[in-house]
């Protein structure tokens, strides 16, 4: 009797173990088959090679446009010149998010929008003739910040600007660098974009792992960094004076050029968005993304549909964007508290997303946090 007895208690506990544990482990024996090769494929196919695509034919016509002004520097050419750099600039706002694969290994952002640009370094380098855009160290001598300088930022007046490339003692100097600025963004982005239409696209698109190293993993991760760093940060908080003891002005993106600091911003919310929401760069059609992957997940927070609530977040953080100053100088300098109220919004996006969406991805964050969620 007493044998049957502990027979029957320890089939008890056994039994209470193995529900605890079947509890327990169901949310793991749930399988995620979500196809993220399909996501991968429109993200390649849909969206970034036709971003590149574009840009890249911007930066031709960018390059063209500064052999003529180079060769005949007038204030028509400087303005033609000074037109399509702006093209440029916005249309890098929508590739900006993707350092990955050969954008990575050329350092293609920093390279492109370090701001803000070192100006005594510049003048050095244009009076000596001697710099190379290779070494990290010149990463704020060059691209887009390095062109509005030289563009917008030499004189008062466009005429004075001219010359610089005209009558100046070193006007060879000035036409060398600002040719070389130009050159290099055509070479970067060509490399970039022939790596996407050549294996890397098929390589990309292949690796589907759901580890560390696999494409949706990783270009997560760069989202985020991006959203998080480059735009959240770089292009309304650092100005603001969110990580310093006052508000740096001086460090508005697009510095010299001063009214497009506001554009550059809303076109890359709105590439921020249009990813997160899978949709062509082409057209308005919409294909598997992280909204799509968030729905399929059923993802839920505070009883709402977490892809909803970070398309809402993104509304509003665009619609805080537009009531600041074309100007970002002016509106730092006149009322911050704008500036402020627009970082607060777009630091709401960056808690759901790289909290409650890599959560649901079960994608781990790979890159060093300094300033916090």
């Amino acid at each position: 009797m007493k044998f049957l007895k502990l027979g029957i208690l320890l089939a008890i506990i056994t039994a209470a173990i193995t529900a605890c544990s079947s509890d327990n482990d169901s949310p793991e024996e749930t399988s995620d088959t979500f196809d993220r090769g399909a996501m991968l494929a429109n993200w390649t196919d849909n969206i970034i090679i036709p971003a590149y695509t574009s840009f890249n034919s911007r930066v031709v016509e960018m390059e063209t446009a500064t052999t003529t002004f180079t060769e005949t520097p007038t204030v028509e050419n400087l303005q033609t010149l000074r037109s399509i750099w702006k093209e440029a600039y916005v249309s890098f706002q929508n590739i900006s998010m993707f350092e990955i694969g050969k954008a990575e290994e050329v350092r293609f952002r920093n390279r492109l929008n370090v701001y803000p640009t070192n100006v005594a370094q510049i003048e050095d380098f244009i009076a000596t003739g001697n710099y190379d855009f290779d070494l990290p160290s010149t990463i704020d001598k060059q691209g887009f910040p390095a062109l509005d300088y030289m563009l917008n930022g030499l004189a008062v007046t466009d005429a004075e600007i001219v010359i610089f490339y005209t009558s100046n003692s070193n006007a060879d100097g000035y036409k060398n660098y600002l040719k070389t600025l130009s050159q290099t963004i055509l070479t970067l982005s060509n490399e970039v974009l022939i790596s996407w239409t050549g294996g890397y696209r098929d390589t990309f698109v292949a690796n589907t792992s759901s580890s560390a190293s696999g494409a949706v993993d990783k270009l997560t991760n760069d989202y985020i960094f991006y959203f998080e760093k480059a735009l959240r940060a770089g292009k309304v908080g650092i100005p603001a004076g969110i990580f310093s003891n006052g508000t740096l002005p001086q460090n508005v993106e697009a510095f010299y050029k001063k009214d497009i600091s506001k554009e550059l911003l809303l076109e890359a919310i709105n590439a921020s968005v249009n990813f997160f929401n899978g949709k062509n760069f082409n057209g308005n059609s919409k294909g598997a993304s992280f909204k799509t992957y968030l729905d399929y997940l059923n993802t839920i927070k505070n009883g709402e549909n977490l892809s909803a609530l970070i398309n809402d977040q993104f509304t509003i953080a665009k619609n805080k964007a537009n009531e600041l100053n074309v100007n970002f100088v002016e509106q730092v300098e006149t009322d911050n508290s704008k500036m402020l109220a627009s970082y607060d919004e777009l630091q709401r996006l960056v808690v759901l997303m790289k909290v409650d969406m890599v959560q649901a991805f079960d994608v781990t964050i790979d890159y060093v946090d300094a300033d916090g969620d």
